[in-house]
């Protein structure tokens, strides 16, 4: 290697990560393409071009260059994140044979079948659109990087009750599920949205007890209703993030009679029913309007490094 061809290298590796590191994924990229040309089995440069890739959602690349990674690195050397992002890109590309072979390089236990997995991987909780806005949900893994939303998500998130959804692999904080501790991922992309509308209902009741009564009725075409009055938090990062820290007490408001509730029904026709059925209990409650909007989910930001957590950058900074 000439001096000129090592000074070269140098300067566009420390340029490719310093682009990583600031979140400027097409830059990163395009700098790592360029090592690869200087060093075309370098497993650590395949890494990095396929996590960039990931990060951009462009699947087939980020496989591509996981799997020469994971071919590339010596015996022993090899780790976990090169099996978990080409496995992520595989599922995020239904590629399932491919996908179930690298979650069994994982060491997760995968049945073997044909067609998407579609097991019980437990209750989490995703960060929509982490570049964005970043509402946090619950939701039921189908896989080890697909889930089910429990929640009916704000308008605002272009999300629904019921949709799927592709998460990261690496959990960024934890959230109490009212009995334990359980992860948050941050969501990569939605992978197909449910036939649920979100409606927003404005209502009027006296007390817990008919609003209660509301949230446990059904009817048909009803998948879900939920109080955002008392239920959306709004956090600060380092809250959702799941970072132990303290904030000044505020005491408990007293009981707010106009109540913001969200549904998740197929059509308005079933939402009015259920609202004519529960407004007909007693003469405390009252229905004042019922909106829908559609949003669009919020496109992916350039910039930013949304994937890390609090506590990576205080790893990054005593390094």
């Amino acid at each position: 290697m000439t001096d000129a061809t090592a000074e070269q290298l140098k300067n566009l590796k420390e340029r490719a990560y310093a682009a990583m590191d600031r979140g400027e994924l097409k830059a990163a990229s395009r700098d790592f393409e360029q090592l690869l040309q200087l060093r075309p089995d370098n497993p650590s440069f395949h890494y990095m071009r396929g996590l960039a890739e990931k990060y951009a959602r462009n699947w087939a690349v980020s496989l591509q260059h996981n799997l020469r990674a994971i071919e590339l690195a010596a015996q022993g050397e090899e780790t976990q994140a090169e099996h978990w992002n080409a496995a992520i890109a595989a599922t995020a590309l239904s590629q399932w044979h491919e996908a179930r072979r690298l979650w069994k390089a994982c060491g997760i236990n995968i049945a073997d079948s044909e067609g998407p997995i579609n097991d019980d991987f437990g209750v989490a909780v995703v960060r929509l659109n982490p570049w964005h806005a970043g509402e946090t949900v619950f939701m039921r893994r189908i896989d080890p990087v697909r889930a089910r939303l429990l929640n009916v998500p704000l308008p605002e998130s272009g999300h629904r009750f019921g949709d799927i959804v592709l998460h990261d692999g690496a959990a960024t904080g934890e959230r109490w599920d009212g009995e334990r501790k359980v992860p948050v991922f941050n969501e990569l992309e939605r992978i197909s949205a449910s036939d649920f509308q979100t409606f927003t209902v404005f209502i009027r009741c006296d007390n817990a007890t008919d609003l209660q009564a509301l949230l446990d009725a059904t009817a048909p075409g009803i998948g879900h209703a939920e109080d955002w009055t008392s239920g959306i938090a709004y956090h600060c990062l380092r809250c959702s993030y799941g970072t132990v820290h303290r904030h000044s007490d505020t005491p408990d408001a007293a009981w707010k009679r106009d109540r913001d509730i969200g549904i998740a029904a197929q059509s308005r026709h079933s939402v009015e029913k259920l609202l004519s059925n529960w407004s007909a209990g007693t003469r405390s409650r009252r229905v004042d309007a019922i909106e829908t909007r559609e949003c669009a989910v919020p496109e992916l930001i350039e910039g930013g490094v949304w994937w890390r957590g609090p506590e990576d950058d205080e790893e990054a900074e005593s390094n």
